[in-house]
């Protein structure tokens, strides 16, 4: 798909319904700029997948009944592109009133679809609304939110981040305080944050106000997670580092980025906060 100008994005702009199918409105969000951004090392070791949850799915079938089911899709870290959550949202309500002959046909179609928008295969799983793996789950390890801290405004900035490199430890931490802004609208994203590492062992009380200095940090979601891993894995040098962000749910989807240094670890399931 060619690069598409950012005055195109629909994100932060009145549309109108979209009734019909509509693949051209899925819009392209390069990575690379935001990890030029970063200055992110290129030799640092960071995999994972954005896992999206999209709760208001349906299409017709071939006698023009209603389907309806929640869609999983895994997006690769490493793909070229990520994709725009409005123009995402766009895109799937374009499918409401679209026959398909069979599931396999719609899946085919959104694979394709999505595929040529981020320039990497994705995984699909269309889920029935009562399927259980639905069902949110709790967070394991050390919750940060009842420590008493100082928070001033500031930007969140590796320097935040203090260790303790006499003491290596491996530990699960996690906070629910975690709110970012849209680059675009400046609306806010709300979400739960949740790290596993093995090495230096990380100041509790640092690390989440830390976490906190992102409350006015204006990034999208993907972005915010990245800023985080390379923050905490330089100053941690851990071993191993895997980090999730759960985003709440904003017009039917939910976005989860994770990274990690281990490309075979996989996204924790969504929480019940979501």
């Amino acid at each position: 798909m060619p690069e598409r100008n950012k005055a195109d994005m629909l994100l932060g702009k009145q549309t109108p319904v979209i009734d019909e199918y509509s693949p051209q409105v899925l819009f392209p969000i390069p990575r690379k700029e935001g990890r030029g951004n970063l200055g992110l090392d290129s030799a640092m070791p960071m995999a994972g997948a954005d896992l999206w949850h999209a709760y208001e799915m349906s299409w017709l079938d071939s006698k023009g009944k209603p389907v309806v089911r929640v869609g999983r899709f895994t997006i690769p870290s490493d793909s070229p592109n990520m994709v725009e959550s409005k123009s995402f949202k766009l895109y799937l309500n374009s499918l409401n009133n679209t026959r398909f002959d069979d599931e396999a046909a719609l899946r085919a179609t959104i694979e394709r679809d999505l595929a040529t928008t981020i320039g990497a295969e994705i995984s699909l799983d269309l889920l029935d609304p009562a399927d259980p793996s639905l069902a949110g789950s709790t967070l394991q390890g050390q919750n940060l939110d009842s420590l008493d801290v100082s928070v001033g405004p500031r930007e969140p900035g590796a320097d935040m981040i203090l260790v303790d490199n006499a003491r290596q430890l491996e530990e699960r931490l996690y906070s629910h305080l975690l709110r970012s802004l849209c680059p675009v609208t400046g609306q806010p994203d709300w979400a739960s944050v949740w790290l596993h590492y093995r090495g230096a062992a990380l100041d509790h009380a640092a690390l989440l106000t830390y976490l906190i200095a992102y409350r006015q940090h204006q990034e999208f979601h993907e972005q915010c997670v990245e800023r985080m891993f390379q923050d905490i894995y330089h100053r941690c040098c851990p071993e191993f580092l895997h980090i999730q962000a759960f985003y709440t749910r904003r017009g039917g989807l939910d976005i989860n980025p994770f990274r990690s240094t281990d490309p075979a670890a996989t996204p924790l399931p969504r929480l019940n906060r979501q």
